[in-house]
């Protein structure tokens, strides 16, 4: 089977990757990585580089984002893809495209595909965001794919409220998660010494809110005082936005933060999946608006501080805690996360062995039928 992979970001590479690596070793296959997005971006870290350090080879790349983040330049990168995705799938033919989440990007990459009649599998379907338009590039790829994998039951039936159908659906849980009980996480002392990280430290990642994108000013605002009072309690290590409309405004934010508290912030552009679950092990607990706080967090025994809306309606296992975009909200929420100390419940999106259930999905499923 000829089988590309469409990847936009550090996020969603990290999500395929145990999958990837089990695919590139299978003589069914004839893997092939399409890159795009802020992969190809040195004001995010070129993340290119990290496909071809994980070994794979067989890498093409299209080269589409803008460097500005206001809605002009969003709709214009979605269009720029578009166009750019049009070229692509006329030279390159797949038997199945993988595609996951809700980027821009991503569904721009997508809807090219349709008039070629390309065949997608789509991972992360049916979820909610309310707080992001991502939600509707989310809804805009599933209508696109053939098959859909999903992360947990409600969102297989969500799917196929959408489609009319749950047929080509299946719920295999979170491809991140998969083998976690064994991954082996870099010792503590091996991992601070990388990245300078000293004594107890919070984790955290914001992102703008791309449906309430005018308040985006206001929410930085209010995310600075929230961190600035942490950094009389903990150390911050935190990530840094991705490529979202307003993104920027957060980035700037973040960058004026640490240099007004140098001892205490870390800002980190590009963690890795490996170094960012060994970021998830060992600090106390997770603040800010990204999925991995919900998806992920639950499975290394941590509490999440969700704020504001931008994960709004995304089940949640019970190691979530939702406060507003307020940072005396923020600061409460965080009191509360920390006295809970470890969390010991289970997480929704895990299931056992979801790399080998797509596997053997994509090796027997019926494709006549799609």
């Amino acid at each position: 089977m000829r089988l590309g992979v469409l990847t936009s970001s550090r996020a969603d590479f990290g999500i395929y990757l145990p999958l990837l690596e089990r695919v590139q070793k299978d003589s069914f296959f004839d893997l092939e990585v399409i890159a795009f997005g802020t992969h190809l971006s040195k004001y995010h870290g070129y993340t290119l580089a990290w496909i071809y350090e994980y070994g794979f080879e067989q890498v093409k790349t299209v080269s589409s984002l803008l460097t500005n983040d206001d809605e002009n330049a969003i709709a214009t990168a979605y269009g720029l893809t578009c166009l750019k995705f049009a070229d692509f799938w006329s030279a390159n033919k797949y038997d199945l495209v993988l595609c996951l989440g809700d980027r821009y990007e991503m569904s721009a990459a997508v809807q090219a595909g349709i008039p070629f009649n390309l065949k997608f599998a789509h991972f992360h379907g049916g979820e909610t965001t309310l707080g992001a338009i991502d939600n509707i590039y989310r809804h805009q790829i599933t209508l696109a794919s053939k098959l859909h994998f999903t992360a947990a039951e409600p969102f297989s039936k969500r799917i196929g409220q959408i489609l009319g159908t749950e047929e080509g659906v299946h719920c295999v849980g979170s491809l991140s998660l998969d083998g976690i009980k064994a991954m082996p996480i870099i010792p503590e002392i091996e991992f601070r010494n990388k990245y300078n990280i000293h004594g107890d430290f919070l984790l955290i990642t914001f992102h703008p809110e791309t449906v309430s994108k005018n308040r985006n000013h206001l929410y930085a605002e209010e995310m600075i005082k929230a961190l600035a009072h942490l950094t009389d309690q903990s150390n911050l290590v935190i990530t840094m936005p991705n490529a979202d409309t307003m993104g920027s405004i957060f980035r700037e934010a973040l960058i004026k933060l640490q240099k007004n508290h140098s001892e205490r912030v870390q800002l980190i552009e590009n963690f890795g999946k490996e170094n960012y679950f060994a970021a998830m092990r060992y600090c106390k607990c997770l603040l800010g608006n990204t999925s991995s706080g919900i998806i992920e967090a639950a499975s290394f025994g941590k509490f999440v501080v969700n704020v504001g809306d931008r994960q709004k309606g995304r089940a949640q296992s019970a190691n979530t805690i939702n406060c507003s975009f307020n940072a005396q909200d923020i600061a409460h929420a965080m009191n509360l996360a920390l006295e809970k100390g470890d969390y010991n419940g289970t997480n929704i999106y895990y299931r056992d062995h979801a790399v080998e259930q797509v596997i053997d999905i994509l090796k027997t499923y019926p494709y006549e039928k799609l």
